[in-house]
């Protein structure tokens, strides 16, 4: 069953539509999926108020920043401590994402660095949070699948359908 935060076929159709042109305005929108003008605008500032768009932040590949490396470090942390390591993983500029994860591993830490050497120190800024028992670096050696959402708007929007 759909929770009440789910997008709606229509919604997911402008989503598709924003994917193919991540620029275009409320006009271009309105030809593409057929809506009224007011009705794309309605939904866009509804969406964006929902959080459903994400920043343009996601877009940006930190390869193109001087980070080419990717790594996630799985981190086992003091339970107690756990709002605390979070807060002091913010604070690392290379920290992309993390993730509380279940099972042995506590944190799924999603990084990146310039080489080695930067990964090697970012690793241990890690470790010397109080709280971090024990990490475990995983070098990402190639992208199978990118980050995608468009397999799962085009379900959404077929469901009117």
């Amino acid at each position: 069953m759909l929770n009440e935060k789910c997008i709606d076929p229509t919604d997911a159709r402008l989503l598709l539509a924003l994917v193919e042109q991540p620029r275009a305005t409320a006009v271009a929108l309105t030809g593409q999926t057929g809506l009224s003008r007011n009705t794309v605008a309605a939904r866009l500032a509804k969406l964006e108020h929902q959080g459903v768009l994400d920043s343009v932040e996601r877009q940006i590949p930190p390869a193109m920043l001087g980070y080419p490396l990717t790594a996630f470090i799985t981190t086992q942390v003091t339970q107690r401590r756990l709002d605390e390591v979070a807060d002091a993983l913010s604070g690392i500029p290379e920290v992309l994402q993390v993730h509380g994860i279940s099972g042995q591993i506590d944190l799924l830490v999603h990084v990146v660095a310039t080489d080695a050497d930067d990964l090697y120190r970012i690793a241990g800024q890690i470790l010397a949070i109080p709280g971090v028992e024990r990490t475990n670096t995983a070098l990402v050696m190639r992208e199978l699948v990118s980050y995608r959402i468009t397999p799962l708007l085009r379900r959404c929007a077929e469901r009117s359908r």
